[in-house]
């Protein structure tokens, strides 16, 4: 067995986690860290995970390293960056796959914008892998450190990757216009999240940017330079628990014949299981739609020539609690270890939910 441990047990992608693992053949959730909670069974922070009475929540000290084969990182930014310099060193250093966006933006500058309070050791930015398993996988099977999307930036790359990396397009702009339900805002009371303000609204949170196309911009730039030019965010909140909708409108300056945009997605993703093109009305309902994906780790992709031919309109949908967080956290897991990456993560969606 792979001994992992859970810091930030008890919060919502926390909790997620702990439920994949407990389900997972080989990764098994040993050691569950916090702080406040601390001393509590995880049944008692998680309702519906009534599990090994012996797993509780205990406080996180140097000593764990050497418990611990994998430490997946379910803590804010800034508790994530002491985390990860207190692991990376150690003797016996477990791999850390962190979910937070601690080493997401590798410039300086643009993370420091975005992450003003985030202070990280300047020596580990480099040595962390940033990316979808789907983009960067081959780069996990070796790394001690992981650095995992948020999951806008899942949703938007996911959509962006075959016309930027397929084929090879330059991307003058993206405007990206993202909805995503409650869970993404965490546990953290907050008066726009209480129900009565919540309900039945959609909530311009962010309409004017958002970190997590900071991180998309600096990937893109990094790992395929000229590809983009500008790449703007808007998010709304919605009336769902879980679940987001990327609609991304691509500006390339080339015309691009549907058919070949069809196939062009079909087969960039082909031998990747968990992110499915879709066509917009094969089903009954339109898709990509949030709520077929809902506790799965799929990503269902959409791209479509705009009416006009001067644009794509790309829409991405996933579970901001799996593939958005926890579940590719477990996905890249699997790719480091030498597991196949769908080990414990061959769930299927729950609709209507």
């Amino acid at each position: 067995m792979i001994r992992a441990g859970i810091i930030g047990a008890s919060g919502l992608t926390g909790g997620e986690l702990v439920r994949l693992l407990t389900q997972h053949p080989v990764l098994e959730p040993t050691f569950l860290g916090g702080s406040s909670s601390a001393g509590m069974h995880i049944g008692e922070l998680h309702p519906g995970l009534r599990i090994n009475p012996a797993l509780t929540v205990r406080h996180v000290t140097d000593g764990i390293a050497a418990e611990l084969d994998v430490v997946f990182l379910a803590t804010p930014a800034p508790v994530s960056a002491e985390l990860a310099a207190l692991l990376a060193d150690q003797d016996h250093a477990p791999v850390v796959i962190d979910l937070s966006g601690a080493f997401r933006i590798r410039d300086r500058e643009l993370h420091d914008r975005w992450y003003p309070k985030v202070e990280r050791r300047a020596d580990l930015v480099d040595r962390f892998v940033y990316g979808t398993p789907e983009l960067v996988g081959d780069q996990m099977e070796d790394a001690a450190l992981i650095s995992l999307p948020g999951c806008y930036a899942t949703a938007i790359t996911l959509g962006l990757a075959p016309l930027t990396h397929g084929l090879g397009l330059p991307v003058h702009t993206v405007l990206v216009d993202a909805k995503g339900g409650s869970s993404g805002g965490g546990l953290r009371p907050r008066t726009a999240a209480l129900h009565p303000l919540r309900s039945g609204a959609i909530t311009p949170y962010a309409p004017a940017g958002h970190r997590h196309a900071a991180e998309v911009t600096d990937f893109l730039r990094r790992t395929r330079p000229g590809s983009l030019g500008s790449l703007t965010m808007s998010a709304y909140g919605v009336p769902t628990v879980r679940g987001v909708l990327a609609s991304l409108y691509v500006f390339t300056g080339r015309a691009v014949d549907p058919r070949e945009l069809e196939r062009t997605y079909l087969r960039y993703y082909k031998g990747h299981p968990f992110v499915r093109p879709r066509r917009h009305t094969e089903t009954r309902i339109p898709v990509p739609d949030p709520q077929a994906v809902l506790g799965s780790n799929f990503c269902d992709v959409t791209a479509l020539v705009g009416e006009d031919g001067g644009h794509i309109v790309v829409l991405a949908a996933l579970d901001n609690l799996v593939k958005g967080a926890a579940g590719q956290a477990v996905q890249a897991a699997n790719l480091r270890f030498g597991l196949p990456e769908e080990t414990g993560l061959t769930m299927l969606p729950v609709m209507p939910a």
